[in-house]
């Protein structure tokens, strides 16, 4: 046993392995969370993978996007992250879709066999729609919740949407779930308090005001999102 994912096959075994190379997981959003819960999926060996995105690398993700660098500002964050999971497994089927992610268009994006869905987005409309979605037709979902504006990854965990707090993105979900009528939804979020708020946000080229963000902390809530998925896939208590 020496391949590329010979390390990962001692860890969990082969039978764990076949199951992750088995398995569809759809990604939306591959920005400062998702780029990095997209390679560690990729890396863990998921075999079939679909990416949701509609933007173009900026200069200002490269203080957090995996996929942002110099030579890929101005190029579309999917067909950026193609070429490099493709570079990290040749055998990987990927499929790409440059849309803003809505109600009417999710049902032609997620595939019928999909193990998991991972909701790196910001917009709620648009994680209500997922989480709508994926109830309704029985697809295990984790939404993350914000990131921005906070300095210590090690306050993220996962939990119940409805034991959040602090949170303003969780907060505004419980409320819109409240609504609908769902009880429970599994999420990535942090306790830590905002370090900035209001006027002390930055503005981005249109002047609406943006959450300021570090290297470390969306990067490792894409990573716990990666961990819950692989690890349930594998069957991993």
């Amino acid at each position: 046993m020496n391949n590329k994912f010979s390390r990962t096959e001692a860890l969990l075994g082969k039978e764990a392995m076949n199951k992750i190379a088995d398995s569809t997981v759809c990604i939306f959003g591959i920005g400062g969370v998702g780029s990095f819960a997209l390679e560690a999926i990729v890396r863990a060996g998921v075999g079939q993978v679909i990416i949701v995105d509609h933007a173009e690398v900026d200069e200002t993700n490269i203080n957090r996007q995996l996929i942002a660098l110099q030579s890929t500002v101005g190029i579309m964050k999917t067909q950026v992250a193609i070429t490099r999971m493709k570079d990290i497994n040749p055998d990987i089927s990927i499929t790409a879709y440059e849309d803003f992610a809505d109600s009417e268009n999710i049902c032609k994006i997620i595939p019928s066999n999909t193990d998991y869905i991972i909701d790196a987005i910001d917009s709620v409309s648009s994680k209500l729609a997922l989480v709508e979605y994926a109830i309704k037709n029985n697809i295990k979902i984790i939404c993350c919740m914000g990131t921005g504006n906070k300095l210590h990854p090690e306050k993220l965990m996962i939990s119940d949407v409805y034991k959040t707090s602090v949170d303003p993105l969780a907060r505004v979900m419980r409320s819109e779930l409240r609504k609908k009528g769902i009880k429970k939804l599994k999420v990535v979020w942090s306790d830590e308090l905002p370090t900035l708020s209001g006027d002390q946000l930055p503005a981005n080229k249109d002047g609406k005001k943006v959450p300021a963000s570090i290297s470390y902390v969306p990067s490792i809530a894409g990573l716990l999102l990666a961990s819950e998925v692989v690890n349930h896939i594998a069957d991993i208590k």
